[in-house]
């Protein structure tokens, strides 16, 4: 019973005590207010303190609660009140926490004497203000089924390009499937089967796999008109599985006799693997990809860097950043948690504007080659590289106008019903005037890393090549109806390229086209998304690929041309940015990208579920209709080259730092796809073509399913 009441007096007095402090506390603070522009006195939860309502804040900082411990100003370190040693109360503790605070503050003096806080101007807080760092990014993981995406076409699966017979390569059929090829040939692969019936051909249609990818954007904001951006990938589009202890490329080792023991050499011509796991079969973890070891790449990756100023006239940015225009059928920054592709450019550009009337025009200076450089693997341990061939530059500028309505403004003239129309023009030129030797030109094949002056002309040939690209984009906004369309042209040369043409008195010319259209319209409270979307990228009917069709160029991404009296046609196949994409097979997959061909795409999505803090779950579904621009092109010579079926699922969770934005994904985010793809025609083989008939060579269509799981911040 003692120690019970005389716990009871413990706690009467901790409260008590607490009670006079805040009472003190609260007394100091109202006899007494504080210097303009300190903080408040902490609470005993520590938490950061909160900038002077005078000084300017830095515009992209989280709210002071959210700031990261090297951004916020420090709090006085407070002893939290204990139950068993009584508080002691000291009258003057708040004026010297506020003293302390304000000693904390930028100096206006040459000799840091502390100054009126009003007289502390602009320049004085920028120049002792830290840093504030925003990290932003993503991960994924994707899994896919891919079936029978040859389309039952008998073509190789040895390398892209051997065809076995097949005029027209579009898909490698499987390493474990077995099949002819349509003169006879073909590939055999006879270890499948039972026990009691061994030895027999596998048969198997299927491909599938899965990858991740972890994306950080760090943002480091040093004042409110300078900062650094960047883009590092990590793990980047790594297929789960593919690094174990049983593919590392470890060297062999082998007894020599001698002290030394063991002796790197050569493992049956090869390499030896590692951790006891010589086969597939018997692994036991998964190693970092580490490029010449496990894999082809390594585990982090910097994608871009570049540097931001804010000026008084505009804005200045340097460095490799994203290029991103219109609807991105060109330039395509590639920043969707689904995208594989993006376009990323060396450059040093100037933005400036009239933003009363959000009116905005600039150019720049692109670096897309640099030709050969002095660079070798010890550049390490310091020195700079240079380009060694001037002449092999591509040089490229670019100029462009656009108007852009304020975010603000602009959802203001929608609320009204007014009509808002956006767009500009982008148009960049580019030159080449010399180049590397390209393979079967009569030198060996160079790199930007390699000179041989042994070769003709140091390896290097003529190009003489040159292109004007404009770009229109234009966008037209009322209500919940949305328009915006894209159109390019590329008019240009190029003077000589083994393979095309080798004359520069008679160069080959550039004439290609484009065009993309979405119409979308919401209804339902947003839930419904009503979408149609339309392409044309130019064909080319003299493209010659083994005489049927080219619908799909080979490596060089360069078609070879028919030629009539010396002179070859213009090269007019367009090709869009492959991370403009359209469906889940055919262009994505199959093809890369669109290209000599024209579609239509409807599309519907409902949100069955919506909900104001972001969680939604939806589905929907697209049908896509295929036409080639120029029949020839294709291997059936026919136009129509296939309708596709696409179906989805998604959900996206509400505790997302982006949910705040009906635009953005933020948060947990997943969904479920399902793609059809039925061949036409256009795909299929001319008659007469097939010279094996002991198999049937009709098209089948091809199926894919994926799973997206992601988390995004």
């Amino acid at each position: 019973m003692l120690a019970r009441h005389r716990s009871l007096y413990l706690l009467a007095a901790a409260v008590v005590s607490v009670t006079l402090a805040a009472s003190s506390q609260a007394h100091a603070q109202a006899t007494q207010p504080p210097a303009q522009g300190a903080a408040p006195a902490p609470t005993t939860q520590q938490q950061p303190a909160a900038p002077a309502p005078s000084a300017p804040p830095a515009p992209a900082a989280p709210a002071p609660s959210s700031l990261p411990p090297s951004t916020a100003a420090p709090a006085p370190a407070q002893a939290a009140p204990s139950l068993v040693t009584p508080v002691t109360i000291s009258p003057a503790q708040d004026q010297q926490q506020l003293a302390a605070q304000g000693n904390q503050r930028p100096s206006g003096g040459t000799g840091g004497e502390n100054v009126n806080p009003q007289q502390v101007f602009s320049e004085d807080w920028w120049a002792n203000a830290r840093p504030i760092i925003e990290v932003h990014g993503y991960f994924r993981t994707r899994a896919e089924l891919f079936h029978n995406f040859s389309l039952n076409r008998h073509s190789s699966s040895v390398l892209p390009g051997v065809q076995n017979g097949d005029p027209q390569f579009l898909w490698p059929v499987p390493l474990d499937q077995s099949y002819q090829g349509i003169s006879g040939s073909g590939q055999s692969v006879t270890i499948c089967g039972s026990n009691a019936t061994p030895n027999q051909a596998c048969q198997d249609r299927t491909e599938s796999g899965a990858n991740l990818r972890f994306r950080l954007n760090p943002e480091i904001h040093i004042s409110d008109n300078l900062r650094i951006l960047s883009q590092i990938d990590l793990l980047d589009n790594l297929v789960l599985g593919s690094t174990p202890d049983s593919y590392a490329m470890q060297p062999g080792t082998s007894a020599t006799g001698n002290s030394t023991g063991y002796v790197p050499v050569q493992y049956n011509g090869g390499y030896a693997p590692v951790n006891y796991a010589p086969f597939a079969f018997q692994s036991t973890t998964q190693g970092p990809p580490t490029a010449g070891v496990n894999g082809w790449t390594n585990s982090i990756a910097v994608k871009r860097a570049w540097g931001e100023y804010m000026t008084p006239v505009g804005q200045l940015r340097f460095g490799r950043m994203p290029q991103q225009w219109g609807l991105g059928i060109v330039a395509n920054a590639g920043d969707g948690i689904d995208s594989d592709y993006q376009s990323t450019v060396d450059r040093i550009m100037f933005i400036t504007g009239i933003k009363s009337i959000d009116l905005y025009f600039g150019g720049a200076w692109d670096f897309p080659s640099s030709g050969p450089t002095n660079a070798n693997p010890f550049d390490v341990y310091g020195g700079q590289p240079y380009n060694t061939c001037n002449l092999c530059n591509v040089n490229e500028w670019v100029a462009f106008i656009t108007h852009r309505t304020n975010p603000e403004i602009q959802r203001l003239k929608l609320a009204r019903g007014d009509l808002v129309l956006n767009g500009g023009v982008y148009t960049a030129y580019r030159s080449q005037y010399l180049d590397l030797a390209a393979s079967g030109s009569g030198n060996a094949t160079q790199t930007p890393w390699t000179t041989d002056y042994t070769s003709t002309n140091n390896g290097l040939q003529a190009r003489q090549a040159w292109a004007l690209i404009p770009d229109a984009w234009v966008q037209l906004l009322w209500r919940k109806f949305r328009f915006e369309a894209e159109a390019v042209t590329t008019q240009g040369q190029i003077g000589y390229m083994p393979g095309l043409t080798t004359n520069v008195n008679n160069p080959t010319s550039i004439r290609q086209y484009g065009l993309a259209t979405q119409t979308e319209f919401r209804a339902v409270e947003d839930k419904l998304d009503l979408q149609f979307g339309f392409g044309w990228a130019s064909g080319d009917a003299y493209a010659n690929n083994a005489g049927a069709g080219a619908l799909q160029p080979g490596q060089t991404g360069i078609q070879s041309e028919f030629s009539s009296g010396g002179q070859t046609s213009a090269l007019s196949t367009f090709r869009f940015h492959p991370d403009y994409r359209i469906d889940l097979i055919f262009w994505r997959n199959i093809m890369s990208r669109v290209e000599g061909a024209y579609y239509f795409r409807p599309s519907v999505d409902y949100d069955f579920i919506r909900h104001a803090d972001g969680e939604k779950f939806g589905g929907g579904g697209a049908v896509i209709w295929s036409r080639a621009s120029e029949f020839e092109q294709t291997p059936g010579h026919k136009r129509d080259l296939g309708v596709e079926l696409d179906l989805q699922l998604y959900y996206q969770s509400k505790d997302g730092s982006l949910n705040d934005d009906p635009t953005k994904i933020g948060g947990f985010f997943t969904m479920l796809q399902y793609g059809v793809f039925f061949p036409l025609g256009g795909l299929d083989y001319l008659p007469g073509q097939l010279t094996n008939t002991s198999f049937d060579a009709g098209l089948s269509a091809a199926q894919i399913v994926r799973l997206f799981l992601g988390i995004v911040f």
